[in-house]
């Protein structure tokens, strides 16, 4: 699957697409490839305020457990139940039906101190 071109990405794999004052976070192919077969996904719940750098979930694979952590400050305001009932959604489709949460962001949200699709393909490729 193809890195977005419309999203910004962080060194620890995970993706971020801005939506006005809303960010959609998701983890990376590459993130999902190295993980292997993801077998659970703990997400906080709606209403939880996530600081920079916060954990917004947990993702369980064969090989390791790993948290999911926010580049932006603010409010969960949406889980994507689907990857709840079925994780494996994050290794066939992470960019799509395999986004995890949306967080309603403190102030402008912008994609600087993180990488475009050309960086991270560079530095990651798949």
């Amino acid at each position: 699957m193809p890195t977005p071109s419309d999203c910004c990405f962080s060194n620890s794999h995970e993706w971020f697409k801005i939506d006005g004052d809303t960010v959609t976070l998701g983890i990376t192919q590459f993130a999902a490839n190295e993980l292997t077969d993801i077998t659970y996904v703990e997400m906080q719940p709606i209403g939880t305020i996530l600081d920079k750098n916060g954990s917004a979930c947990e993702v369980e694979s064969v090989k390791t457990t790993s948290d999911v952590v926010s580049a932006f400050a603010g409010e969960i305001i949406e889980v994507n139940d689907s990857v709840s009932d079925d994780p494996s959604l994050l290794n066939s489709d992470p960019f799509g039906t395999g986004w995890l949460v949306k967080i309603r962001v403190d102030g402008s949200a912008d994609c600087e101190g993180l990488m475009n699709q050309t960086s991270y393909d560079g530095k990651y490729p798949i």
